[in-house]
C-alpha cells in the first residue's frame, strides 16, 4: 500500500496523540508480536508500535518487514516509535 505525502502528513497528525500499542521487546520480531501488531491494526487501522531494543536500521527493517507481511503502508519511523496504517473494510479514517 502506498500513501501520498499529504495522505501520510495527516495520519503523522492523528498518530501524534496515540501511545504505542505493542512494544517489540528483546527477542525481536516474533510470530506473537506480529500477530498482536496485526490484531491492532484490525481493531485501529493506525498504530504506533515501539521497538525497543535494536539500532535504526534494525527497525527499518522491521518497518518495512511489517508492511509486507501485514499488507501496511509505514506512516513514520522516528526514533523507537515505528506509524503503521492499514484501512479496515469500514474505514473509521477518510484519508484526504
Amino acid at each position: 500500500m502506498q500513501l501520498t505525502p499529504a495522505q501520510r502528513q495527516y495520519l503523522k497528525g492523528l498518530a501524534h496523540a496515540r501511545q504505542p500499542v505493542v512494544i517489540i521487546g528483546d527477542k525481536g520480531l516474533s510470530p506473537a508480536v506480529i500477530k498482536e501488531i496485526e490484531r491492532a491494526l484490525a481493531a485501529h487501522e493506525l498504530i504506533k508500535v515501539k521497538a525497543a531494543g535494536a539500532d535504526t536500521v534494525q527497525r527499518e527493517v522491521w518497518l518495512q518487514s511489517l508492511c509486507e507481511t501485514l499488507g501496511a503502508a509505514p506512516v513514520q519511523h522516528i526514533g523507537k516509535i515505528l506509524v503503521l496504517y492499514r484501512p479496515a473494510e469500514n474505514p473509521a479514517i477518510h484519508l484526504p
